[in-house]
């Protein structure tokens, strides 16, 4: 299978909620549209920032229909396949394939401690069930327990459709590893938003961001210094946009980055429970974090 080009910053996009916390699809909508507006190259729907396992089933796939058919081909649409168990990860990807999606970001099933004959078990059969369909492989042993190692991927390198991964092991040394061990065989996507700039300089070919969201010209931005090689330019940018980064690698992140959205004029920070908002002196100092960065925020018009 020919890699696709999953290049660039891809948003990990979050779902909106109305104040019954029924999905509002309209409000997601409009954010995706913001986000193309603003240069990014690709939608990761349902992942942890799109509370994939706070959906239904029927969400999930009314999500996917909509968005397909929204986006329509403009860029990239790739959704999360996070579920407890095989089978229903099977079942979900051929339903999201059906939809029209162009690839699947797929992580080990959920709750259940995999060791490696699991783990690999687990993703190849997902991967054969849908042998059309691009497979990139999300590993986040910080958040999910398990992590998807050099030797795991070695097994799962005979599988033709499984052919990026998402690096979020919070070492970016992984990076230069992979590239070691695999050379061009996966594309590497950077997956932990205050490591991007590390992770880009080592190589990663894109970056799936959840502070994106709401700062999607600035993710751009420091994108494309680095890409340009930048690297001066791009740090001054990475120094200011690194407290905000700081809210993806932490239990709140999805919380937190949808605060920043309603900072900056984008939706509703409802969540679903277990996820409450945040509040008290918490919810201050956060608050007093993205504030001061948006009074600060780079402009591309001095750089370009």
């Amino acid at each position: 299978m020919n890699k696709p080009k999953w290049h660039g910053v891809l948003p990990a996009v979050i779902t909106q909620f109305n104040d019954d916390l029924s999905i509002n699809y309209q409000s997601t909508l409009s954010h995706i549209e913001f986000l193309i507006a603003s240069g990014i190259e690709g939608l990761v729907m349902l992942g942890t920032c799109g509370e994939n396992n706070s959906l239904e089933a029927d969400e999930k796939l009314l999500i996917l229909k909509e968005t397909v058919k929204f986006v329509n081909g403009r860029v990239p649409v790739i959704t999360g396949v996070s579920e407890l168990t095989t089978a229903k990860a099977v079942k979900f990807a051929k339903s999201a394939v059906e939809l029209g999606v162009d690839g699947l970001m797929v992580l080990p099933a959920m709750a259940y401690v995999s060791d490696h004959r699991e783990t690999v078990e687990h993703l190849k059969t997902v991967a054969q069930a849908v042998p059309q369909a691009p497979i990139m492989i999300y590993n986040n042993p910080v958040s999910y327990r398990i992590d998807i190692t050099l030797d795991m991927l070695q097994d799962l390198s005979a599988i033709d459709n499984i052919v990026c991964i998402k690096e979020s092991c919070n070492d970016p040394r992984r990076i230069t590893d992979l590239y070691n061990k695999f050379g061009d065989r996966y594309e590497i996507l950077a997956g932990v938003d205050d490591l991007a700039f590390e992770s880009i300089v080592l190589g990663a070919t894109g970056w799936i961001s959840g502070l994106v969201n709401a700062f999607p010209a600035e993710d751009k931005l420091l994108w494309d210094l680095i890409r340009d090689k930048r690297y001066e330019d791009a740090l001054k940018v990475y120094r200011w946009y690194t407290p905000l980064l700081h809210m993806d690698t932490v239990p709140k992140l999805v919380q937190l980055i949808k605060l920043a959205c309603v900072e900056v004029g984008i939706g509703s920070e409802k969540c679903r429970p277990p996820r409450l908002d945040i509040c008290g002196k918490e919810r201050e100092e956060s608050l007093k974090v993205i504030r001061e960065a948006i009074a600060n925020r780079p402009l591309r018009k001095d750089f370009y």
